[in-house]
């Protein structure tokens, strides 16, 4: 209850915007709760909500059907628009799209249900978004109040299924609606818990007849465009004298780059360059760090470098910056490496904390904040003596050959082999190579995510100007809770989170500049969650579905074949996606070989209103980097 305290204080500083003299957005009349929750949203600048119609949500969908013909008919300009329902074909899929928006747009990703199975449907979306610290809001109907105990119909209330109760576990906020008067401030709550550090989603279960009731309110009571409960300010001074003391003492320095540094990287690079350090990043945070920086030793973790691994070791004292420590962001949680007494935590979690215990040192701050005063304190006090070499090293390493130098790969024959059919170490080679450098890319859990992690090296444009705030990355993974099939819905809310929305007219032409989107899965996610491939195409997107065929359970196959174990479970039959592909309606191509790979227009792709399906036989018998999870299994 003390935190739902804190919100009750928080709130009730929220002023009335009709109050405050704040200007009003335009909305359509407010009729009933469903309406007043679009408002809300419309409030917040969010442009989806997620989802499967039901029954028991119905009142929801008419409330956006109310706003969008409101839209349309007064001529709101595109960016001024509410939000409209993007129809998943699976609910699970319908909370990966959400959170694959929340991340590519910097919003709250929005995904409702229906009662009963569309509930219990969308559970595994839920503990994903939960695990990655995802803010998102989640509305579930539930069947009329009156129903309640009388066993009815995909009924989930505490006299059912109880889904309130199913949900308690895997959201930061999580209320039965009972009575429409509590509705606004239990919405403003479950907003702002979702928003907190650590982020995640929050739910609300609403019966239909509280959603279709009249609202208590003609226009929103509260003002919720800013976040009112940020982050506290912590002493940013005191925190930069003791990481400052100790940067002035050590020799060799290794920084950590983890998940929640997208804000302050260029501040961390800064001040990386002028101390010397070693650079490395967690799996989740590839892509926050050019791997053509001098500085840079790779990956550290799941399927990572083993360039990484010396820097740490050789390091006297390892800066974790926003780690959230994990199995795969800590090798298994190795304490020859990453957990030794040599670390010094930095964070403006304190729940992350909890994982590294071995520390020497935790910081609570506010990361940007601190490095910005560090940075300073190094460019005009830091007892270091710079070499002349050193010091100018850092602004031509852009321009200059674009060669992976400085940290090691398992497989460099693999990596660069001509063979056919193509090698997964060429083809994520060539990948960057071959499309344009805004490309975004999201892996798949399994053998999808093992090989990007090590092997695809993304350029980094965004980056040629040292300090900047950053708010996108450009790879993008399920590290924690890694369910099959994640990325093909997340893709989809990336892509709409990350382009603005195309009208049904659209030319080819104009589909041209938006930003593109690779979807690395396996042909076993594609059989788990190809259908939503269709939403794709629905909306126009330009997203490429790189499939990596080897009619195989790609992990399960090799993971036994490590362990040592029985070799079954893992074959899936021989599919040709392009047909799968075409019978979708979307365009299709295959790849054999790396000519293959290359004589493929990309550009026209990325031109075409919609998604492709390339379809790619890889070698099978290639290994992925998978050691590090094999070693915790053999261990359990």
């Amino acid at each position: 209850m003390g935190a739902y305290s804190d919100l009750n204080v928080a709130i009730s500083e929220i002023p009335n915007p009709e109050v405050s003299g704040q200007p009003k957005q335009p909305h359509a009349e407010i009729l009933e709760i469903g309406d007043l929750l679009i408002a809300y949203l419309k409030q917040l600048s969010i442009k989806y909500v997620f989802g499967v119609p039901g029954g028991a949500i119905e009142p929801l969908y008419n409330a956006l059907a109310r706003q969008a013909r409101y839209d349309e008919e007064n001529g709101i300009p595109e960016n001024e628009r509410g939000p409209r329902a993007i129809i998943a074909r699976h609910e699970t899929d319908a909370a990966f799209m959400a959170e694959g928006y929340a991340r590519a747009s910097g919003k709250m990703g929005v995904c409702c249900t229906t009662t009963g199975p569309g509930a219990t449907n969308i559970i595994t979306g839920i503990a994903s978004a939960y695990q990655n610290r995802v803010p998102m809001l989640v509305i579930t109907a539930q069947t009329a109040l009156v129903t309640f105990g009388r066993n009815a119909l995909q009924e989930s209330s505490c006299t059912g299924v109880d889904i309130v109760g199913m949900f308690r576990y895997c959201t930061r906020y999580n209320t039965l609606i009972s009575h429409k008067e509590q509705f606004e401030h239990k919405l403003s709550a479950a907003i702002l818990s979702a928003r907190q550090s650590p982020a995640g989603p929050a739910h609300l279960s609403i019966p239909l007849d509280i959603m279709r009731s009249a609202s208590p309110v003609s226009t929103p009571t509260y003002q919720l465009t800013s976040n009112r409960l940020a982050n506290p300010v912590y002493q940013v001074e005191t925190t930069v004298d003791r990481i400052f003391k100790h940067l002035n003492e050590a020799e060799k320095i290794t920084f950590v780059i983890g998940h929640g540094c997208p804000d302050a990287i260029g501040i961390i690079l800064k001040v990386a360059e002028i101390i010397d350090a070693k650079i490395i990043v967690t799996p989740h945070s590839k892509g926050l760090v050019s791997p053509f920086h001098p500085l840079f030793r790779g990956v550290f973790g799941f399927a990572g470098h083993e360039s990484a691994n010396d820097a740490l070791n050789s390091a006297d004292k390892i800066i974790a910056i926003c780690v959230m420590i994990s199995e795969l962001s800590s090798n298994g949680c190795d304490h020859l490496s990453l957990l030794s007494s040599k670390l010094i935590h930095i964070d403006d979690n304190e729940e992350n904390f909890i994982r590294s215990p071995i520390a020497s040192t935790h910081l609570l701050t506010n990361v940007t904040e601190m490095f910005s005063c560090l940075l300073e304190n190094c460019q005009h006090t830091l007892h270091r003596e710079l070499t002349t070499n050193n010091t100018h090293s850092f602004h031509g390493w852009k321009r200059q050959n674009r060669a992976i130098t400085h940290f090691t790969l398992n497989d460099e024959k693999s990596f660069n082999s001509n063979a056919s059919p193509i090698k997964p170490q060429r083809l994520m080679r060539d990948l960057p190579r071959l499309l344009p450098p805004n490309t975004r890319y999201v892996a798949d859990t399994g053998n999808s995510i093992a090989w990007s992690l090590h092997y695809l090296h993304l350029d980094d444009h965004w980056q040629m100007e040292g300090p900047q705030k950053i708010h996108n990355n450009k790879y993008d993974a399920c590290i924690e809770f890694t369910s099959m099939g994640w990325a093909i819905g997340a893709a989809i809310g990336i892509a709409l989170g990350a382009n603005k929305p195309l009208p049904n007219n659209i030319s080819c032409e104009k589909q041209a500049g938006k930003t593109p989107i690779v979807c690395i899965t396996g042909d076993g996610s594609l059989l788990m969650a190809g259908q939503e491939i269709t939403v794709a195409i629905q909306e126009k997107l330009p997203i490429i579905f790189v499939i990596l065929n080897d009619s195989a359970l790609g992990m399960v196959k090799h993971g036994q074949q490590l362990a040592r174990a029985e070799a079954i479970g893992y074959k899936l039959p021989e599919i040709d996606f392009c047909k799968f592909a075409r019978v979708l309606g979307a365009h299709g191509e295959r790849v054999f070989s790396p000519e293959d790979l290359a004589a493929i227009n990309f550009k026209e792709l990325l031109d075409r209103p919609g998604p492709t399906l390339i379809d790619v036989r890889i070698d099978a018998e290639e290994v992925p980097p998978i050691a590090s999870r094999m070693k915790v299994l053999q261990e359990a």
